[in-house]
């Protein structure tokens, strides 16, 4: 898994890049077909204090790209909801690939063959 994280009008510190590192490890958990991430994180510039921190990211994998962002007063909470976001995202991807019907077709051809 490549993963880049890059700031914007922000220094990415080690502290920074530790903890984004942490909680991306919970999506690789839940799917490991992943190929590549871009994280990048900013700070706008605007007079209201609320959601200038804003935590965006990229996440390639087998078939799909998947992307979410996420703002807040505190860049630490909005990279946790934007992992809770991703997280969504990959749980259902990873259903998405499953063949749930599999099981089904199964049991109806003994069914079909002694009729």
């Amino acid at each position: 898994m490549n993963l880049t994280i890059s700031g914007h009008h922000l220094e990415i510190t080690p502290a920074l890049r530790s903890y984004v590192t942490n909680k991306l490890d919970r999506i690789t958990r839940h799917f490991d077909q992943v190929v590549d991430v871009k994280v990048l994180m900013s700070v706008e510039k605007q007079k209201e204090k609320e959601r200038r921190q804003r935590a965006e990211c990229t996440i390639r994998v087998k078939g799909n790209d998947l992307f979410a962002e996420s703002a807040h007063e505190d860049l630490y909470a909005a990279v946790d909801d934007l992992v809770d976001k991703l997280d969504r995202q990959v749980v259902r991807h990873k259903d998405r690939l499953q063949d749930h019907h599999f099981a089904a077709r199964r049991r109806e051809q003994p069914a079909q063959m002694s009729a």
